[in-house]
């Protein structure tokens, strides 16, 4: 039996939860608006972190922000914040936290002007995902398209959304297919493309 080929992240091989991970979401083209502002959220929550810490605390980062509804964090006021600041489940930022709440704000702003988050996002890359084509240890931490779209982003008011953090959220939600073209879901993730 041939052992499957994954991208080479540091921690993940052997971990079966982080293995789920890139094996069943990392990389997926995310159209959804909501789901998308969820997930930049969460990358800027693993600034300074890694991200399975983040994703180990995914669900109880959702029970704390009403599922990301932006709906809902746009509403939330100073009982809310300090709920969010004395919950163990969640990392405890007041500036993350804050530019989370900010972020739902300026969500809901964009959406009521008729502005689609996702195809502010979408159109960014030309309305599909970009294809790398990395082998080994060549995958970069930003890209010029990862420094565009956090100024993008910056301008608007989002907050912990610089390149790095960017091209993470990019490679995540699928904007880009950074798969290793040695790893099994480099073609399947090609292949969901709209």
């Amino acid at each position: 039996m041939t052992e499957i080929q994954r991208c080479t992240w540091r921690g993940m091989n052997g971990d079966p939860f982080y293995e789920a991970y890139h094996d069943t979401e990392w990389g997926v083209p995310e159209y959804d608006s909501r789901a998308l502002w969820e997930k930049l959220v969460l990358d800027g929550f693993q600034a300074g972190l890694s991200w399975i810490t983040i994703l180990r605390k995914r669900e109880a980062f959702r029970a704390a922000f009403a599922g990301f509804d932006p709906d809902k964090v746009a509403r939330f006021g100073d009982a809310d914040r300090a709920r969010l600041m004395a919950d163990a489940g969640i990392i405890r930022s007041n500036g993350k936290i804050d530019a989370a709440i900010s972020g739902a704000r300026i969500y809901c702003d964009m959406r009521e002007r008729g502005e689609d988050f996702s195809t502010l996002l979408w159109d960014m890359v030309g309305g599909q995902p970009v294809q790398s084509r990395w082998v080994g240890g060549d995958v970069p931490a930003q890209t010029p398209l990862a420094v565009d779209m956090a100024k993008m982003l910056k301008a608007k008011g989002f907050k912990y959304c610089g390149p790095v953090i960017v091209y993470a959220f990019m490679q995540a939600t699928g904007l880009v297919n950074d798969h290793l073209t040695t790893c099994f879901r480099h073609e399947e993730c090609r292949k969901l493309a709209r």
